[in-house]
């Protein structure tokens, strides 16, 4: 197993229709392989992201019949590249969408998949609610993939408010957890940085958080910020705020080990039982 990851983290600020981010993927593949890359880490919606229904639904399909996946597997081979493709919907068998993530190896093979567990239906102050579920279904699985580099943990998004995946993750042996994500400005502004970090350091694992950023054609202002976060909480990469971009970085991944040995919370956990105490049971 290596213990160290050439990664290439990008930044997109992704198109509502496939050929555009297919170009744009095609010039990443390219400069990541220019500089020595073994991974690239894509954003959340990195195929497709269109906030128009019917706009959306014209242009999804089946996962053997993606265009943007079929173009992430040909660069793959061209490049010898993995490529953690973020996510992009896809239809499933029964006519919904999914917001789908894939891990791609050098040979073009998807050799994991990963569906949005968590939807984000939220209620922000000044905003209409989001209602992804609306839009897409919710996967039912947690997928940890191995890889040369051990065990890779996948979540998109909203997944990331949800500490216990991270942690069942980091116990099934991830050394890397992928948060593939389209922040909101104003949650990415609150949030982003801040739970990322926690679930690096509650899980002693490196934390890859591929974004996206800027304003879309469809409307929509996401907030970038694009990081990876090491086990102790460090932030090694973070491409800002203004418009897409990529930076390719060593991970060592031996200081997953470290920082697990040093605070081993994975083990000290201990079982209880949880009660509730109201003033009236108190002052008995």
């Amino acid at each position: 197993m290596s213990e160290t990851l050439r990664l290439t983290l990008v930044q997109m600020t992704s198109h509502n229709t496939h050929a555009e981010n297919i170009r744009a993927l095609e010039g990443i593949a390219a400069k990541a392989a220019d500089t020595g890359a073994e991974m690239i880490a894509l954003p959340e919606a990195a195929g497709l992201m269109d906030r128009d229904k019917a706009h959306a639904q014209a242009q999804i399909r089946a996962e053997g019949e993606d265009p943007f996946l079929a173009a992430c597997a040909d660069a793959a081979r061209r490049h010898g590249l993995w490529i953690q493709a973020g996510s992009t919907p896809v239809r499933a068998a029964d006519g919904r969408a999914l917001n789908h993530g894939t891990l791609i190896d050098p040979t073009g093979r998807i050799v994991a998949r990963y569906d949005k567990i968590h939807l984000f239906d939220v209620f922000l102050e000044g905003r209409a609610p989001t209602g992804e579920s609306s839009r897409y279904a919710p996967g039912s699985e947690a997928v940890v993939a191995d890889s040369p580099w051990g065990g890779l943990g996948l979540s998109i998004c909203y997944d990331l408010r949800f500490p216990h995946l991270y942690r069942d993750y980091a116990k099934a042996g991830a050394r890397v957890m992928f948060v593939p994500s389209a922040f909101t400005v104003p949650t990415g502004r609150a949030h982003w940085e801040i739970l990322l970090r926690a679930r690096a350091i509650e899980t002693g694992a490196f934390v890859v958080a591929a974004a996206q950023v800027g304003t879309h054609a469809d409307g929509r202002r996401t907030w970038g910020h694009s990081l990876v976060i090491a086990p102790w909480g460090d932030v090694l990469a973070d491409l800002g705020g203004t418009g897409p971009g990529q930076i390719t970085l060593d991970l060592d991944l031996g200081l997953v080990g470290s920082a697990r040995t040093q605070i081993p919370s994975l083990t000290n956990e201990r079982p209880y039982t949880l009660k509730t105490v109201s003033d009236r049971t108190a002052a008995e």
